[in-house]
């Protein structure tokens, strides 16, 4: 039978070629995405390669370093890695020594943010005047807040040879004052924990409390800080810069704010920029280790990268490493002097493996 050509029309127009496509609608002019101006975006951080285990192999190795007892190892704000060794843990107290001349100097900080004290150019003097000498040198008036936190008053060290002597006194602040001048004010770095404890002095009798109850208060927002112990003098003034205890974690805390510049994770500042810049510039430099130092910091390299450390007799370490948003707390035997004894050289090294460990995946992302 044969099809009507109405017929053959209308099949032609309702049945599709077999080999015929949907096409998509005609493009609109449209302004390009933000993203792609900018080039390729960077990968999500859960999709980057993880530095944790190859971290947690280093501190597993690292139990070959006799002397120490804990480490905890933080790395854009989380925590890789903890380890503790010999019965200790990340969570035991540790005494930090001299790495508590951080923690005066971030009390001294936040004063002068309080107003408590007016600056680190403020002269002592006239804040200690009835403990000087009765006959005081002259140059007693130019030493500066900042020259006690930076190790050039000018004054005999207490620390070293001279440590068992200056203790063994009946006034500490006093007993600091009266040590003759071995340099000018702002002259070479003498590292000396009576200059700390001319600090923890001034904030006690400016503040009308002890240090202890203000770092408690002062920081006592930061989750996971804690001092748990802290020795005073014969006038119970807390010893500034000594003899503080707390956990490796704690320490870590405490590194981790000046990392993330003064602010706590919940966003709350205590601390300000400004006074964590000028603890990381470099004043002066040790005539030990030729590193720099600044507001109770230590400065140098390790792996390439620029790094900011407080030290403790013994082997106390917190290292911060704000390019690679690392931080990292080492406690150990505090009875054993770190320096001669190569044990301080041997963190460094662990230090810069751990350094090595984060930047790798960083270079491969």
């Amino acid at each position: 039978m044969n099809k009507s050509p109405l017929l053959v029309l209308l099949l032609a127009l309702t049945v599709p070629p077999a080999c015929s496509q949907p096409q998509p609608p005609a493009p609109t002019a449209v302004d390009p995405p933000a993203a792609a101006e900018a080039g390729p975006a960077a990968p999500p951080a859960d999709a980057r390669p993880d530095p944790g285990p190859a971290v947690r192999q280093l501190l597993e190795e690292a139990g070959a370093i006799e002397p120490l007892k804990a480490v905890v190892v933080a790395h854009e704000g989380e925590v890789i890695a903890a380890r503790g060794y010999r019965g200790a843990t990340p969570d035991s107290p540790a005494n930090i020594k001299s790495a508590s001349k951080t923690v005066m100097s971030a009390l001294v900080g936040i004063a002068i943010d309080k107003g408590v004290l007016e600056g680190a150019d403020q002269p002592i003097a006239p804040l200690l005047r009835d403990r000087l000498p009765e006959d005081p040198d002259p140059r007693l008036q130019r030493i500066t807040i900042g020259h006690l936190l930076s190790m050039q008053a000018g004054l005999e060290r207490t620390s070293g040879r001279n440590y068992g002597a200056w203790v063994a006194s009946r006034d500490w602040v006093r007993d600091a004052l009266r040590r003759p001048f071995v340099d000018e004010p702002g002259g070479a770095m003498l590292y000396s924990t009576g200059s700390t404890h001319l600090l923890s002095a001034i904030l006690t009798r400016e503040s009308g409390r002890s240090t202890l109850e203000l770092a408690r208060e002062w920081l006592g927002p930061l989750d996971g800080f804690e001092i748990t112990a802290w020795d005073r003098d014969p006038q119970g003034i807390h010893l500034g810069g000594n003899n503080m205890a707390m956990s490796t974690r704690s320490l870590l805390a405490f590194g981790e704010l000046y990392r993330n510049g003064g602010v706590t994770p919940d966003g709350e500042r205590l601390l300000s920029r400004e006074w964590i810049e000028a603890s990381w510039t470099p004043r002066t430099n040790s005539r030990f280790t030729g590193d720099g130092y600044g507001y109770g910091w230590f400065l140098r390299d390790l792996a390439g990268e620029p790094v900011r450390y407080a030290w403790g007799y013994g082997g106390q370490m917190l290292y911060v490493v704000p390019s690679l948003q690392l931080t990292v707390a080492m406690t150990s035997d505090e009875t054993e002097a770190s320096a001669r004894t190569g044990h301080r050289d041997d963190l460094h090294r662990l230090m810069a493996e751990i350094i090595r460990a984060v930047r790798a995946p960083a270079s491969r992302s």
